[in-house]
């Protein structure tokens, strides 16, 4: 009996530990102070002034980028809205899974660098408020519920980078993957630099990042990025909301500790690369040889590179 006794107390001391500790794990996703208080992510339906949608379904929410006629890029203003879509799927207690897409022909080729280099040179780049998170996780706080991301077409530079930011990734078969910002002058701003390199792993992303080639929805299942690759886009947005309804049918606090134990890994090696991300990035647009990438661009001609 006492050894009976013994075992019983020794559960109940492991679980009231054990929940302990994910109470603590999931109150450490937020930044010191009082935590956050509840928000609503609404509905931003389609429509052609519609940059970015937001689309509800029940304990999940899409949300899309809608800049088709040029092929989604981001531009500052679309890229707040994002960063404002994420911290209210955050904050808003009746949602478990997001899923990031794109509308159109395309995925995102990435930075809409005319309108980005505008913002830059006229300091009128619009500012991150205080109920915002950083799509790219390149700083804290971060998403600490789970974000799955479904691309096709072409999905390139910070495209890509959104892509490698989700913790689950589904390819449509047509999907043209590419990170070529040093063929123009500039460079992986956006975390690929880390996160390709950890999940690729170095030959595999320098062989692409240092080249510029693009490549295709099997290379990157091959090379471990992609999860799932789909035939057609419809269905690798059917596939990325199957698995985004699968996330939210288990326990919310369990799916949350998980990724923060995970989180514990990568963090606390990438925070410092992460952090001078955006100096490295902005420098690059001060230099000639940006200068001279987005000349030889326009003008339909190989650029002339002269490291200055």
């Amino acid at each position: 009996m006492p050894d009976a006794i013994d075992k019983v107390g020794r559960r109940t001391l492991i679980t009231g530990a054990a929940m302990i500790a994910v109470a603590a794990t999931v109150r450490t996703q937020n930044q010191p102070g009082q935590p956050a208080p509840a928000t609503t992510l609404t509905d931003v339906p389609l429509a052609p002034s519609t940059t970015l949608t937001v689309e509800r379904r029940g304990d999940i929410a899409l949300v899309g980028f809608n800049r088709p006629a040029i092929q989604n890029r981001i531009d500052p203003p679309t890229r707040v809205r994002l960063a404002e879509a994420f911290y209210r799927y955050e904050h808003d207690p009746t949602l478990r899974a997001l899923v990031l897409f794109g509308h159109g022909p395309d995925f995102s080729r990435g930075i809409d660098v005319d309108a980005m280099q505008a913002a830059l040179t006229s300091g009128r780049r619009p500012p991150a408020g205080p109920e915002t998170l950083d799509p790219l996780g390149k700083s804290s706080p971060r998403l600490s519920k789970p974000l799955v991301v479904v691309v096709h077409g072409d999905t390139w530079n910070l495209g890509h980078e959104l892509y490698l930011a989700g913790d689950i990734r589904v390819a449509a078969a047509n999907t043209r993957f590419g990170q070529d910002e040093n063929t123009h002058g500039r460079f992986p701003g956006g975390g690929a630099t880390v996160r390709f390199v950890r999940e690729a792993g170095w030959g595999n992303a320098m062989r692409y990042m240092l080249t510029g080639d693009h490549w295709s929805a099997e290379e990157s299942y091959r090379m471990g990025i992609t999860q799932q690759i789909a035939p057609t886009p419809e269905a690798a947005l059917d596939a990325g909301v199957a698995m985004a309804r699968k996330i939210a049918a288990c326990a919310p606090l369990s799916i949350k500790v998980t990724l923060a134990s995970a989180h514990q890994v990568i963090d606390p090696v990438e925070a410092e690369a992460m952090s001078k991300l955006d100096a490295q990035y902005t420098a690059l647009y001060r230099t000639e040889d940006f200068l001279e990438g987005r000349r030889a661009e326009a003008e339909g001609r190989p650029p002339k590179y002269q490291g200055k």
